[in-house]
């Protein structure tokens, strides 16, 4: 199961949320301030394939060939 990030829209704060791919926002309380007025927020990834020189950690898209 993927992390997602989301934000509090009460109290602002930040959190990750380990669920289902494709499961919405309306189970997700801010551990912060039990809210339930929650957005899931855009969060880039680091990723371990590419360059020989060690890890990427960039991010971005990776090609194979």
């Amino acid at each position: 199961m993927p992390l997602y990030e989301y934000q509090c829209n009460n109290c602002k704060e930040r959190f990750t949320v380990l669920q289902p791919v494709g499961e919405g926002s309306e189970n997700v309380t801010c551990p912060y301030c039990d809210s339930k007025d929650v957005k899931k927020i855009f969060s880039p990834f680091a990723s371990l394939f590419g360059s020989s020189g060690g890890s990427n950690w960039g991010g971005g898209c990776t090609s194979f060939g």
